[in-house]
């Protein structure tokens, strides 16, 4: 699929996006930069403004706060056949982005929410605890030339799940999962019964309508000038929101239920 939306690579980065890309990690505790920051690199001055106005958001415990309550109404689908053993990297890959996704949804959803003037009228942004990251290692992000044409081709299939009318993004997990392409296939057979019932896109529209009404509570904690690529910055934004992380924080969760592997 073509990427409307480019980003540097983190082995590109350097100068003051390699010391951004560093903070972000060492803030949302990933080992790896999530594709809408790196989207953002490519925008003049979008990045250092964007990460400047959310890093409180993280910092406090907000956009932890807000997904711990996320969690507790979450609706999701029931998936099949997920729980055999399967490679170390696999749930550490889920546990990954589970952390990272649910929290980057709030911050990320109420900037976006902000730059449109849609702040929440009443409520009050709740700080608290952060939420522990997972002290995993990734495997690597794999391309198209590191793995078989199937497994590619699955990785696009599994990409069109509960996305309408068409992906824009290609998820990051489905490329990190790449690498245990027995578990793709495992994981294909599991969410098609779901999507073709309906039951996964009622999930995530669901959970990304309680989400919305969240972050909008939570972009009243922002203060900041409008910068000069406001409209620009909001609509790569929102993308992300809407479709990459917007759909696989519903489907993650998921397969992490499947396989019992929440804690």
């Amino acid at each position: 699929m073509n990427d409307p939306f480019p980003a540097v690579a983190e082995a590109a980065a350097t100068g003051e996006v390699a010391e951004l890309f560093a903070d972000i990690r060492a803030t949302v505790g990933v080992r790896v930069v999530n594709l809408v920051w790196r989207h953002l690199a490519t925008l003049d001055g979008a990045l250092p403004w964007a990460w400047s106005v959310v890093k409180p958001l993280y910092q406090q415990g907000m956009a932890d706060t807000a997904a711990v309550r996320f969690r507790e109404s979450m609706i999701l689908p029931r998936l099949e056949g997920l729980a055999a053993d399967q490679p170390a990297s696999v749930d550490a890959v889920l546990a990954s982005y589970d952390h990272s996704n649910t929290i980057n949804l709030f911050a990320l959803g109420a900037l976006a929410t902000w730059l449109r003037g849609e702040a929440a009228a009443v409520g009050e942004p709740a700080a608290g605890p952060r939420l522990s990251p997972p002290d995993v290692a990734l495997p690597k992000l794999a391309a198209e030339e590191d793995v078989t044409p199937e497994t590619w081709q699955r990785v696009l299939r599994l990409n069109r799940f509960g996305d309408r009318p068409q992906p824009l993004i290609l998820a990051s997990m489905y490329r990190h999962l790449a690498h245990a392409p027995a578990f793709l296939e495992q994981l294909e057979a599991s969410l098609a019964p779901v999507q073709a019932n309906g039951s996964l896109d009622r999930a995530i529209a669901a959970n990304r309508a309680a989400a919305a009404a969240q972050a909008a509570v939570l972009a009243r904690a922002i203060a900041a000038p409008q910068p000069k690529l406001a409209t620009k910055i909001e609509t790569g934004v929102q993308a992300f929101v809407d479709h990459a992380i917007g759909k696989m924080v519903t489907i993650c969760r998921a397969v992490r239920t499947a396989r019992g592997s929440l804690q």
